[in-house]
């Protein structure tokens, strides 16, 4: 969760929320406890790879484990062209684009090596980050604040920010999924999750509150690179190639975290026939999904060329929030040792369907046109399936669509 989404989640935000942006920060929060909750629950029940993708599938039905897969791999996408734009914008904000579009080329031949972002690496980078996160925090607390303004958005506008804020709580998840893997999982995974979201929610309360106090909402709203606005308004221009570089670290540690995942979750989609045959293709020396990775490395540079970071951080957030959604609704089927529990995922349901319609027209409708095509594509190939069967044995047996 220490990763990008503190350097560019917080003026989107500021720029929906205003003076509320606490408000919406906190309920970035609980939206996101509510999903790890439900996920450490299904986690436990279907301890299988695929995430709501699986849990959709088994509770539900087919047809919305497939609409979950889809939906992650939509905000999974918009979230690689935000983390490729964060590393241009914060690296050489001249040319954001250029940045962006070479890194993902880079990362992505990485990937096909077989070169994956390493623990001790992961470490390195939150020590990092966490580094810099301080001094920007201690350098905001000891500049001049700006008098306090009074511009505090709608309700819409509040549930939006919070909307875009909950791309920055991405990665909770992990942990609830672990619950296999772990003793005592009722009692550890929730623990787990609580200090995990309450220390980031402490580390950004605190690197928001450092962005008001030097900037002043409105500035924070229209930066371009919040936190280097920071410490050059506040004196510390010395510190501001430190936050630059500390940026590009988390964006790209992200980025390459996020090629390599999502390319897993289209492999997958493409082995069930969801997607076609051809990214089910494996390279036999590297294990490696090259043909996934190269058409995700595709789509992301669209992406990078024709969005701007606040659509993308939006789209992003939409998409994720729709794929948590199914998981919050496939929780409400499970049982649990206690019995069904269903103020938790029906809190997290509402709050992530909640968020996920405020946020801005730009970045909802194309995930929408997205979903509303691969229904049309899986309806089409459920009814098709039976028929290609039926022509390639030369008898009338109907195959079922599983």
């Amino acid at each position: 969760m220490l990763g990008a989404g503190v350097f560019v989640a917080l003026a989107p935000a500021a720029a929906l929320a205003g003076d509320a942006l606490p408000v919406a920060l906190v309920l970035a929060a609980l939206v996101a406890a509510a999903n790890a909750s439900s996920m450490s629950v299904l986690a436990a029940r279907w301890p299988q790879s695929g995430g709501a993708y699986v849990y959709g599938r088994e509770a539900l039905g087919p047809v919305w484990g497939y609409l979950a897969g889809v939906a992650f791999v939509v905000g999974k996408l918009a979230s690689c062209a935000a983390m490729a734009l964060a590393v241009g914008t914060y690296a050489w904000p001249g040319h954001a684009r250029v940045v962006a579009v070479l890194l993902v080329v880079a990362l992505t031949a990485l990937g096909w090596w077989g070169v994956q972002r390493t623990i001790p690496v992961m470490a390195v980078i939150v020590v990092v980050v966490l580094a810099v996160l301080a001094a920007v925090v201690a350098v905001g607390a000891g500049a001049p604040a700006v008098p306090a303004g009074d511009g505090r958005g709608s309700v819409r506008d509040v549930l939006a920010a919070a909307g875009v804020l909950f791309f920055a709580f991405a990665g909770y998840a992990r942990v609830a999924t672990l619950g296999e893997e772990v003793r005592d999982p009722s009692r550890t995974v929730p623990r787990a999750v609580a200090l995990a979201l309450g220390a980031v929610l402490v580390v950004y309360a605190a690197v928001a509150w450092a962005g008001i106090r030097v900037l002043g909402v409105a500035h924070l709203g229209t930066s371009t690179a919040p936190l280097v606005d920071v410490v050059e308004s506040a004196g510390a221009d010395a510190l501001a190639p430190v936050v630059r570089t500390a940026a590009a670290l988390a964006a790209g540690g992200a980025l390459l975290a996020l090629l390599l995942g999502v390319s897993r979750t289209v492999l997958a989609l493409a082995r069930d026939g969801h997607l076609p045959r051809t990214l089910a293709g494996v390279d036999a020396r590297h294990g490696v999904p090259r043909p996934a990775e190269a058409g995700i490395a595709v789509v992301v540079v669209v992406l990078v060329l024709v969005g701007d970071l606040g659509t993308v951080v939006g789209a992003s957030s939409f998409g994720v929030l729709l794929y948590y959604a199914v998981a919050n609704a496939a929780a409400l089927t499970v049982r649990t040792r206690r019995g069904r529990r269903r103020a938790v995922p029906v809190a997290g349901l509402a709050g992530c369907l909640l968020l996920g319609w405020t946020q801005p027209a730009g970045s909802v409708l194309p995930g929408l046109v997205v979903l509303a095509l691969a229904l049309v594509a899986y309806a089409v190939t459920r009814r098709a399936r039976p028929r290609r069967a039926a022509s390639t044995d030369g008898s009338a047996t109907r195959t079922t669509d599983r």
